[in-house]
């Protein structure tokens, strides 16, 4: 599973802030020219993972 797809399948589990916050970077990456596979992006996915709230 790609980085951005794993982002996508635990976004339900993030607190509000953190979500939008992962978002807006990683929208902003992309307008600007970042690629989804890029390791930004894998950065991202391990700031949220911190923040998953286990059911």
């Amino acid at each position: 599973m790609k980085p951005i797809e794993e982002i996508t399948a635990i976004a339900h589990k993030l607190p509000l802030p953190v979500l939008q916050d992962v978002d807006g970077r990683i929208r902003d990456w992309l307008a600007s020219g970042g690629k989804e596979d890029h390791p930004y992006i894998e950065q991202q996915l391990r700031f949220a993972r911190y923040f998953v709230k286990e059911e």
